[in-house]
C-alpha cells in the first residue's frame, strides 16, 4: 500500500528533522526525495504520482483559502505591496536572465523563463510560517502576503502567455463575485459549528473556487484565495479557518512530498540549486531595500523580506507548463530554499535584534506606515495581545482597577476594539524600536496574552532589561513553555487549561454553597 510508505517516510523524517530544531516540512521534502530514490530500485504503482499530486493540490487550495480568510483587500492596495512586488519581479528577471543564459547554456527564451520562475517566492511556505507564528495579520505579514498575491497574479499571466492558453470569454464574471458575499455570509451563519461548516469551507475552496475558476480558464489557486477573501469580513471567519487547520496540514504534507518526488536531481539540477541558493541573500537584500524605499521601517522590511527569501511552488507550475525538462532542477532548487528559509524565519525576531543596529540607519527619515506609538499615557495596566484571552482580561479588569491600555499588532483587531470602546493601540511587542521609545513609568502590571511563545519571551525580557520592576503575568498551554516565559522575566505564567478547570470547580463550589 503506497500510502503507508508515504506516511511512514513523512512521519519518520519529519520527526527526525524536528529533533534537530528544523521544521518538519524539511523532513517531508527529504521523504519525497527518498521515495524517488526507492522508485529506482522498486517498482511503484504508476498512478502514485498522480495521487500525491492531487492531494498536494488540495492542500495548496485549502492553504490559500485559509490565507484569504485572514486578508483584507484594502491591505493589498498599498504602494509597498504593488510596487514592491512588481519592481522586485522586474529587477530579478532583468538580472537573472543573462546569468541563466551564460551558466546553463540555454536559449534566451529559456533563460528568461527560468529567471521568471526563480523570481517568485513561496506562498505556501511564507503563509505556513507566518500563520504558525500568528503573524498573518501583523503589518509585516500583510505586506509579505500582499506581495505574494501580486507575484501569483504575475505567474498566472506568464503561464497564460507562455503556455498559449487564454481565459474563457466568461472569465470577467469573476468581477461580480462580491455580489455573492451576502449569500456566502448567510450560508456560513446557518451551517452551525460542526461538520457542515467544514464541508462549506471545502466546497468553497475546492469546488466553487478551485474547479469554478479552472472552468473559466483561470487559476484554481486564485479561486480558492478569492473565496477566502470574500468571507474574511464574517465574524466566524477565524472559526472556519481553525476548523480547516488539521485537514489543511495533512494535505500540505502531500505538497512537500510531491516536490521531492519530482525526481532525483542530475548535474544541471545541482548547479542550478547551488547557484540559486547563493543568490538567496541578494533576494532578501533586494526586498529589504525596496520596502525601506517604500517608507517601511527597517524591522517590517526585514521581517517581510525574510518571509519572501525562498523560491516558489509557482515556479514549478511555470516549469510544468512551459519548461518540463527543468521541472526536477527547479524542484530541487525550491526544496533547498525551503531548507534554508524555514529555519531562518523561525528565528526571525531574534535574528533582527542582532542586526538591528546595522539596519536602523538605513531607514528613511520620514513617517512610516507602520510607525509605533511611544506614549501609554497614564495607564496603570498594560495588556499585550487582544485575542480572546487578552479581551477577557481587559473586560474583567475594566472599571475595577486603574486605567487600562492594550496593544496589538493587528490593525483590524485594533479598530474593532476601539469601536467597542476599549483603549487599544497598534504596536508589536517584538519590535525593538517600540521598546526603545516607550515610556512605562506609570505601568504597575503587565499581562502577556499573545499567542506566540517567542513574542511573550521577547516582551518579558525587554520589560526587565528596560528597568521595569512591576508584576508580569502570562499564560501558556504547556509547562515547558511556561518555564521559558518565567525565565525571561515573568512573575507568573498560568497554564490556561488548568486555570479553566480551577475556575469551573470554583464556580460549581459556589453554586453548591448557595444551594445548601
Amino acid at each position: 500500500m503506497l500510502e503507508a510508505v508515504w506516511i511512514a517516510c513523512a512521519f519518520t523524517l519529519g520527526l527526525l528533522v524536528r529533533s534537530v530544531g528544523l521544521p518538519p516540512l524539511v523532513g517531508y521534502l527529504a521523504a519525497g526525495f527518498a521515495i524517488s530514490g526507492v522508485g529506482r530500485f522498486v517498482e511503484l504503482p504508476e498512478n502514485g504520482h498522480e495521487v500525491i499530486a492531487h492531494l498536494a493540490h488540495i492542500g495548496v487550495l485549502l492553504l490559500l483559502f485559509t490565507v484569504g480568510l485572514k486578508l483584507r483587500v484594502r491591505n493589498l492596495v498599498q504602494p509597498e505591496v504593488i510596487g514592491g512586488g512588481i519592481v522586485h519581479f522586474a529587477l530579478a528577471v532583468a538580472l537573472l536572465t543573462p546569468g541563466m543564459y551564460v551558466l546553463l547554456e540555454v536559449t534566451w527564451y529559456e533563460a528568461m523563463l527560468l529567471a521568471i520562475a526563480l523570481s517568485f517566492s513561496s506562498t505556501v511556505l511564507a503563509a505556513k510560517v507566518l500563520d504558525s507564528k500568528r503573524e498573518l495579520r501583523a503589518f509585516h505579514g500583510r505586506v509579505a502576503i500582499g506581495i505574494l498575491v501580486v507575484q501569483d497574479l504575475i505567474a498566472l499571466l506568464v503561464i497564460s502567455l507562455a503556455g498559449g492558453s487564454v481565459p474563457s470569454v466568461w472569465a470577467p464574471l469573476v468581477l461580480g463575485l462580491p455580489l455573492l458575499r451576502p449569500l456566502l455570509f448567510k450560508l456560513l451563519d446557518v451551517c452551525g459549528h460542526d461538520e457542515l461548516m467544514v464541508l462549506l469551507g471545502l466546497l468553497l475552496a475546492l469546488v466553487v473556487g478551485g474547479m469554478g475558476f479552472e472552468a473559466l480558464g483561470l487559476s484554481s489557486e486564485l479561486g480558492a484565495l478569492a473565496f477566502g477573501v470574500l468571507l474574511a469580513q464574517h465574524r466566524r471567519a477565524t472559526e472556519l479557518s481553525n476548523s480547516l487547520w488539521s485537514i489543511k496540514e495533512v494535505f500540505l504534507v502531500g505538497f512537500f512530498l510531491q516536490i521531492g518526488m519530482s525526481g532525483l536531481p542530475g548535474m544541471d539540477a545541482l548547479i542550478l540549486a547551488a547557484v540559486a541558493s547563493l543568490l538567496l541573500p541578494l533576494k532578501a537584500i533586494g526586498f529589504f531595500l525596496l520596502l525601506v524605499l517604500f517608507k517601511l521601517r527597517a524591522r517590517s522590511a526585514f521581517l517581510s523580506g525574510l518571509a519572501l527569501t525562498n523560491y516558489s511552488e509557482f515556479g514549478l507550475i511555470v516549469a510544468a507548463a512551459v519548461l518540463p525538462e527543468w521541472l526536477v532542477p527547479l524542484a530541487l532548487t525550491v526544496a533547498v530554499s525551503f531548507v534554508i528559509s524555514a529555519p531562518l524565519n523561525r528565528i526571525a525576531h531574534p535574528f533582527y535584534e542582532k542586526l538591528s543596529s546595522r539596519l536602523l540607519p538605513l531607514e528613511r527619515n520620514i513617517h512610516h506606515p507602520d510607525q509605533q506609538p511611544i506614549s501609554l499615557g497614564d495607564a496603570e495596566v498594560l495588556i499585550f495581545g487582544m485575542g480572546r484571552t487578552g479581551t477577557a482580561a481587559y473586560d474583567q479588569l475594566s472599571g475595577k482597577i486603574g486605567k487600562l491600555i492594550a496593544l496589538d499588532s493587528d490593525p483590524g483587531k485594533v479598530d474593532r476594539h476601539r469601536k467597542a470602546g476599549r483603549s487599544v493601540m497598534f504596536a508589536d511587542a517584538e519590535d525593538q524600536v517600540f521598546w526603545q521609545g516607550v515610556e512605562m513609568s506609570n505601568i504597575r502590571a503587565v499581562i502577556l496574552s499573545m499567542s506566540d511563545l517567542e513574542a511573550k519571551i521577547i516582551a518579558a525580557r525587554q520589560l526587565r532589561q528596560r528597568g521595569y520592576n512591576g508584576f508580569i503575568a502570562s499564560h501558556s498551554l504547556f509547562q515547558d513553555e511556561a518555564d521559558k516565559i518565567n525565565l525571561a522575566g515573568a512573575n507568573e505564567t498560568y497554564l490556561t487549561m488548568s486555570e479553566a478547570g480551577v475556575g469551573l470547580a470554583e464556580h460549581v463550589q459556589e453554586k453548591m454553597v448557595e444551594g445548601a
